[in-house]
């Protein structure tokens, strides 16, 4: 008998045949069974695979037949009968009832939300201890960019000296005794669920972020949270036996649950989940993405409060401010882009083994130097724009933090720490704002200069990563501004993005041409 594989048509949409002799059995992958007459029959024999089931070519070949969508069963087909074979679903892929898959995603929301309320309060707790202030209580109305303000500048070296021990031990200890860490993009994988985030090493790494951060860390803190609610929601979706598809959703709204939980964001969270990680806003995402992220954020109101992260003037909407927004947008395209291409080069190359320890803390105690006269360096960029946003920077003071915030980033990055990118993008944004803003208010009727920073802020972050839709709706959620100031937003944004694809299609085509180049050679 010929146990050859069989091979698909690559000319048909059908699946391939083979023939051969059968005793009864199931051999080669092929079904058969023995002639009734006792002698020797040939069999047309079709081959099934896991790839091939859920391809719409078995609608059009003629030997295949579905008899539910719980038991699938193909119809092999010879020359005299035709007989069925059940088909068992895949492991794990049992379909649940509605009312099951609910319980999970208001589950994950209200664990989310737990977890992120406690990664928040944990936060403020070592930023109050670090830099000596509002010892008495968690969340303060005293704001970390005054709490480092008022400490002294001895403090501030100090604390970012530590933040380099810890980052650096820290993270070479869970590189070096830790499970392999996968991200929140690879948990969610494309088509199917991908690996599972390792518990113990998941949560270290949120761990670290968020004392790194408190610290004084210039990255951004919602990587943590995100990370938790992945993992949360691939522990309930794996449980409850969801299928493959449903699991997947649910990873991706806990990582989004986790960003509204921290940020107060239930909005931005729900759209980040669809537009950043599933790709899809078809209702079966919709519906858990929009529960899980306001069911989190409620949660986290517990603890958190419902203050928004950012306090706004009011701004009024004028002619000039939406011209700026068209023609300053490519500028913000084209920085997110350079952005982008110093943040890869930087995370391409940390160091290994001990070597991070040495690294980590060289970075941090230059950058708790810088501190001593730039207090608005350390941590993750609020306070900075917040500076932008109520109008209290100048030009001088502008330039020079959007020079350091973006060399301590890069710096951070190198020497391996790690962290989320959001509110550092946002706040680069809102200084390179700023600085466009006074040059544009030299030849063109005065805008307030906040009104610019809010602008430059949403439309640099939706470029640097690459996240239109939930960049615009995050400024509104961050500042509480009107909905109607969102139109030079949107203006900036799309005209931000489009730039940033046409600085990457020039990439490509230059990088395709060095290619080319060297292999004529």
């Amino acid at each position: 008998m010929n146990t050859d594989p069989p091979r698909r048509d690559t000319d048909k949409d059908t699946l391939s045949s083979f023939h051969g002799s059968t005793h009864g059995d199931r051999r080669g992958g092929g079904l058969s069974r023995a002639p009734k007459d006792g002698g020797q029959r040939r069999y047309k024999t079709y081959i099934l695979s896991a790839a091939d089931m859920g391809k719409t070519g078995f609608d059009r070949c003629p030997a295949i037949a579905w008899r539910s969508s719980s038991m699938p069963s193909a119809s092999i087909v010879d020359d005299h009968e035709i007989r069925e074979l059940a088909i068992p679903p895949l492991g794990g892929d049992r379909q649940r009832s509605g009312p099951v898959v609910a319980i999970v995603i208001v589950v994950t929301g209200v664990a989310t939300g737990v977890s992120g309320m406690l990664l928040g309060l944990l936060l403020h707790f070592v930023q109050h201890v670090a830099y000596g202030y509002s010892l008495d209580v968690v969340v303060s109305p005293e704001s970390f960019l005054q709490g480092v303000t008022g400490a002294p500048p001895i403090r501030r070296v100090t604390a970012l000296t530590i933040c380099g021990a810890v980052a650096g031990i820290g993270w070479w200890a869970l590189y070096r005794f830790g499970q392999p860490l996968v991200s929140v993009k690879a948990a969610v994988g494309k088509d199917a669920p991908g690996p599972r985030m390792p518990f113990l090493a998941t949560i270290a790494h949120a761990l670290l972020q968020i004392v790194t951060v408190a610290l004084g860390s210039p990255l951004g803190r919602e990587s943590a949270p995100r990370e938790l609610g992945a993992m949360l929601a691939t522990w309930f979706s794996s449980r409850a036996g969801l299928t493959a598809e449903e699991r997947r959703i649910l990873i991706a709204c806990g990582a989004g649950a986790g960003l509204a939980a921290i940020y107060n964001v239930p909005l931005g969270g729900a759209v980040f989940t669809l537009e950043v990680l599933l790709g899809t806003f078809a209702p079966r995402a919709l519906v858990p993405a929009v529960i899980t992220s306001f069911v989190a954020t409620m949660v986290a109101w517990i603890g958190l409060g419902d203050a928004p992260q950012f306090t706004t003037h009011d701004l009024e909407l004028s002619p000039s401010l939406i011209a700026w927004s068209i023609v300053a947008g490519p500028v913000f395209g084209l920085a997110a882009y350079g952005f982008r291409t110093l943040t890869r080069a930087a995370t391409a190359h940390t160091p290994r083994g001990w070597h991070r320890v040495s690294w980590c803390l060289a970075a941090f105690f230059g950058i708790g130097l810088l501190a001593t006269l730039f207090p608005q360096l350390p941590g993750n960029g609020k306070g900075p724009s917040q500076l932008g946003f109520d109008g209290d920077l100048g030009l001088t003071l502008a330039i020079g933090l959007l020079a350091l915030k973006v060399l301590a980033v890069m710096a951070s990055l190198r020497a391996g720490a790690a962290g989320g990118l959001l509110t550092p993008s946002l706040t680069l944004g809102a200084l390179l704002a700023t600085v466009l803003g006074y040059l544009w208010n030299l030849v063109s009727p005065s805008v307030p200069i906040g009104a610019f920073a809010i602008v430059g802020a949403a439309a640099f972050l939706a470029s640097s990563m690459n996240m239109p839709l939930t960049a615009s709706l995050l400024i509104i959620e961050f500042t509480r501004i009107g909905y109607g100031f969102s139109v030079p937003v949107f203006l900036a944004v799309a005209t931000s993005v489009a730039s940033l694809h046409a600085c990457g299609r020039r990439g490509a085509q230059r990088s395709a041409r060095i290619a080319g180049s060297a292999a004529a050679r």
